[in-house]
């Protein structure tokens, strides 16, 4: 299953306690392919949306946690999902990131933290965490799909 994160750039990440980082340590625990992209990675081009996603692999060094392949172009809708978890500021880069996504999904990309609810809401944790669960069929004991 191959997973698409629009996130802050990972060298931020503060892993003891950045959520992403959780989602994607679970995510890769079950086996996912986990992608990052930045906002400015996601385009339009030839009718399709489109990102500059780049292959992450997670280590189990705390220091060097991750090691990341070059970037190359997918469409979004190539990914089994694709996760906003870019923190707002709310500024028209965010709101343009939000239409692509939509339109994205128009095109059979499963976005989750919905553009339309990521605008109105600007929180994205608890939909994002969802997201892990409905990838793997919610079949995690004592978890739903919900």
């Amino acid at each position: 299953m191959k997973l698409a994160f629009i996130v802050d750039p990972i060298d931020e990440f503060k892993i003891y306690k950045d959520t992403s980082f959780a989602m994607m340590r679970e995510a890769a625990a079950r086996g996912c392919e986990l992608y990052t992209l930045l906002q400015q990675d996601i385009f339009w081009r030839r009718q399709r949306v489109a990102g500059n996603a780049a292959r992450l692999h997670l280590t189990s060094d705390p220091v060097a946690w991750y090691r990341s392949d070059a970037a190359s172009e997918t469409d979004l809708a190539a990914f089994d999902a694709v996760i906003m978890r870019k923190d707002p500021p709310f500024d028209m880069e965010y709101v343009y990131s939000t239409y692509l996504l939509e339109i994205a999904e128009t095109q059979g990309a499963r976005v989750f933290n919905r553009p339309r609810n990521s605008r109105s809401q600007r929180k994205n944790g608890d939909c994002a965490l969802r997201a892990v669960h409905r990838a793997d069929g919610g079949n995690q004991a004592g978890t739903s799909a919900a």
